[in-house]
């Protein structure tokens, strides 16, 4: 299983490396919506739909997509409001984490919730990473949300191997501590400074940058939250297999779905 999860993550790496540095921004909009389109499909079974109401909530998300695909030029002229609402979704959203009951049957509620969720979290993902290609140094700036990410990741699973003792959520994902979180933030930050200052020539202050840095960890860390406590509802191991070793779309981008709207939101008040 090890050697899949390698061997998969030498494809996906590359990948998406290739589509956020060489793609003109309109087939990136169109890459990350196929990607995001898939994601949805998948939160199909993670919010416990029927096959009419999971195939009218992804109807609408593809019609959604067309649509700020098509109205993009009159869209990207007001990021500050789209994404202070995608941000609020996000703070609702992350409010159910509050209301988890292991082993509650998902009912009526939860399901209208996921229907409402599944289309929130890949419409202002979408926004985000369209908005920020389109950005001078885009590219860039976007490698930067990723590399956060990843970074955060990578910290919080050692930090919290060698470190862990109180737990963040012990019903929603019994691994996970606030050790891990705190080291995982260090290493975001330190990844963030690497790259923005030698690398990537970035027009932020420090300050702004560990701000950033520590926003994107925890809203991602959020994220993967949010679709933990979904699979765990729905007795769900993966949201998909897609991705040999790692399971959907869902599985790897979760962290992204949430972190994106937040980081783009703070960089373009920030690097102002």
């Amino acid at each position: 299983m090890l050697k899949i999860r390698i061997l998969t993550a030498l494809v996906i790496f590359p990948a998406t490396v290739a589509a956020v540095f060489l793609s003109p921004s309109w087939v990136f909009r169109l890459i990350i919506a196929v990607v995001l389109l898939t994601g949805s499909w998948e939160f199909r079974r993670l919010a416990n739909l029927s096959n009419a109401a999971g195939g009218a909530m992804w109807a609408l998300q593809i019609l959604l997509m067309a649509l700020m695909i098509f109205f993009w030029p009159v869209l990207k002229s007001a990021p500050v409001a789209i994404l202070g609402a995608g941000a609020g979704a996000w703070l609702l959203m992350f409010g159910r984490l509050a209301f988890y009951r292991d082993g509650e049957a998902p009912g009526a509620r939860y399901r209208q919730l996921g229907f409402l969720s599944a289309l929130s979290a890949s419409t202002f993902c979408w926004y985000a990473l369209s908005w920020l290609h389109d950005l001078e140094r885009g590219p860039w700036i976007i490698f930067l949300l990723l590399l956060i990410i990843w970074a955060s990741d990578v910290g919080a699973y050692f930090s919290g191997k060698l470190l862990g003792k109180t737990k963040l959520a012990a019903v929603i994902s019994p691994k996970k501590t606030w050790e891990g979180v705190i080291g995982g933030t260090l290493l975001a930050i330190a990844a963030a400074f690497a790259w923005s200052y030698p690398i990537a020539g970035l027009p932020i202050s420090a300050a702004a940058l560990a701000g950033l840095s520590v926003l994107t960890t925890l809203t991602s860390v959020g994220g993967d939250l949010f679709i933990s406590m979904h699979k765990r509802t729905v007795g769900l191991k993966d949201t998909g297999t897609i991705f040999p070793g790692h399971g959907g779309v869902l599985d790897r981008y979760d962290s992204l779905l949430a972190g994106a709207p937040f980081f783009a939101l703070a960089y373009g008040i920030l690097a102002q």
